[in-house]
């Protein structure tokens, strides 16, 4: 950077600011260095972790194998050991922890800065971010590692009303909290609701679900690792990483190889099902048929096997149909995975309220308030989600070329291209932002960070300072993204509140978030793009130089939903 660029800015300038240090923060600061590029990153919390620090409910784990729910780092790697393969909250954070003293990058990283606004400046080419405690800092490359899960939402007003305890799975104290002998309420019953329910339910007085789409829940069957299984895991860690990068969703497993119409008799799908259920969590889905989100039928016959699992296991007839999903397809909402979830409701001192005909209207200063009538509580607990991927970024006020703000341009849903860069935002590389791979997040942020790596590496070899997603790129990639979301049965779960295109949020626009091309679909077309000096971007030399562009997509990008 020249120097005249750099006396415009404070002392807090840095060449790249990252904002986060959960699993795309980290590892985007390690990449940064590795590239010998100056960096800070901003966090919020006071620890790493990122949606690992906030949630800390009881029951908070993982429903991604251990060994590929980790960054591919050959010095982590050959240190670290999971003790489980769905490792709790804790064990999460440890590691991402440890990852940060590992790698040396903790010394990068400003604590306790929650990010309120980042303002771009043509002339300068500069960002200038500041935060809640009134720090500023300018940086060339503005790189938000927000997450996904990280905006939580509280669909109802009035929390200050309620005169007892009031818990947000997603903002969880550090401190236990005691259940014992209380009335409590838990709202929700997805992921977090799933993991939470059946552990408070072993210490209140009485606990009431309140549920407002049923979900189908999967046995996740977690287990110890021992010695064994961890010495052949160190041994066939590149094959299990190549399975992950070669799965559709990023998981270390074989597809299926077989679809409904492969399987004639419907005792063998059965017996099919009923392995992949007492395999538990994602390999229900994975390993049985390879159609499910594709095939009606083969759809079908998984949601019913679901359905008679959750009837032979809830002893009550009633309830067991109000945990029964019906409104949509198996995987069209994320699936959760759960320890003993259905089998909570057989319990004396749980109730299931079913609140879609009555929905919850306002806390009232002794609990809740349904359009039909009033219950009564000590401690409410609100599992009710998040504003997903967009709703990360709508927390910082973003203002890009010419004044414009981001909540603008995306009014009616995301515009970016390959989830990592939006039009006239110059130099705001977001990490897995919206539009990137929905696949197992770190199996998406070692592809998306490596990528923005070398292309970091080669704006910097041919001088360029300047670059950002033509409005072209970014419409066309947001075109293929509903055209791929379209052709699957994920769609169908809009009806049902699915985050997946914001429909859990009240007024946000209907919009696929997530690329749903799969790994190696993505990893073709960002590599296409790069392959081809970056088309698709604009970029420039602001102090010396003329301008580069690469607004021509790559011919690989338009046939990527045929990848698997």
């Amino acid at each position: 950077m020249s120097h005249t660029a750099h006396s415009a800015a404070s002392d807090n300038y840095i060449e790249a600011l990252v904002v986060g240090t959960g699993f795309a923060g980290l590892r985007t600061l390690i990449e940064l260095r590795k590239l010998g590029i100056s960096a800070l990153s901003l966090e919020a919390g006071s620890d790493v972790g990122g949606t690992w620090y906030w949630n800390r409910y009881p029951g908070a784990r993982t429903d991604s194998a251990a060994w590929t729910y980790a960054l591919r780092l050959p010095e982590v790697e050959a240190e670290w050991t999971w003790s489980e393969k769905y490792p709790a909250q804790e064990e999460v954070q440890r590691y991402l922890a440890f990852v940060a003293e590992r790698m040396d990058v903790r010394r990068d990283i400003r604590f306790n800065q929650l990010v309120t606004s980042a303002t771009y400046d043509e002339e300068s080419n500069l960002w200038t971010v500041t935060t809640e405690s009134g720090d500023t800092f300018t940086c060339r490359y503005f790189m938000p590692a927000l997450g996904h899960l990280s905006n939580p939402s509280i669909p109802f007003d009035g929390a200050e009303n309620f005169k007892g305890e009031i818990y947000l799975t997603s903002k969880w104290p550090q401190e236990k909290v005691d259940f014992t002998g209380k009335r409590v309420a838990v709202v929700g019953t997805g992921s977090s609701g799933v993991q939470v329910i059946p552990l408070v339910a072993q210490e209140a007085e009485h606990l009431t679900v309140f549920q407002r789409t049923p979900n189908y829940i999967m046995p996740a069957q977690n287990h110890a690792l021992d010695e064994d299984f961890r010495r052949e895991l160190r041994q066939r860690a590149s094959a299990e990483w190549a399975k992950a990068n070669n799965h559709f969703f990023g998981f270390a497993m074989d597809p299926a190889g077989r679809t409904y119409d492969d399987v004639a008799s419907e005792e063998e799908r059965e017996r099919i099902f009923e392995e992949g259920w007492q395999k538990g969590g994602f390999h229900f889905v994975f390993e049985t048929f390879d159609d499910i989100v594709l095939d009606q039928r083969s759809n079908d016959a998984a949601s019913e096997f679901i359905r008679t699992k959750i009837r032979e296991t809830v002893k009550d007839p009633a309830t067991a149909e109000l945990l029964s999903p019906r409104d949509h397809p198996y995987v069209s909402k994320r699936p959760p995975s759960g320890t003993d979830y259905y089998e909570t409701y057989n319990r004396d001192n749980v109730t299931l309220v079913d609140v879609k005909p009555v929905p919850i209207e306002a806390f009232t200063p002794t609990g809740l308030r349904t359009s039909r009538e009033e219950y009564d509580f000590d401690v409410i607990v609100l599992a009710t989600g998040f504003d997903v991927s967009t709703g990360s970024y709508a927390r910082i006020e973003v203002t890009g070329r010419d004044g414009r703000k981001l909540t603008d341009a995306w009014a009616g849903g995301p515009e970016t291209f390959l989830g990592v860069s939006a039009p006239g935002f110059p130099n705001m590389l977001m990490v897995c932002g919206p539009q990137t791979p929905y696949v197992n997040h770190p199996v998406a942020v070692e592809s998306v960070v490596t990528w923005l790596g070398g292309m970091l590496e080669w704006l910097r070899d041919n001088g360029y300072d300047r670059v950002e997603a033509t409005s072209e790129a970014a419409e066309q990639w947001s075109e293929l993204i509903e055209q791929i979301f379209s052709a699957t049965l994920l769609s169908a779960g809009a009806q049902a509140n699915s985050w997946y295109v914001g429909a859990n949020i009240e007024g946000k626009p209907r919009r696929a978030l997530f690329y749903f091309g799969g790994s190696a679909g993505y990893a073709a077309a960002a590599s296409e793009v790069a392959e081809n000096s970056y088309r698709g971007f604009s970029y420039s030399k602001v102090f010396g130089g003329g301008p580069g562009d690469g607004t021509q997509l790559p011919d690989a990008v338009a046939p990527v939903a045929a990848h698997s």
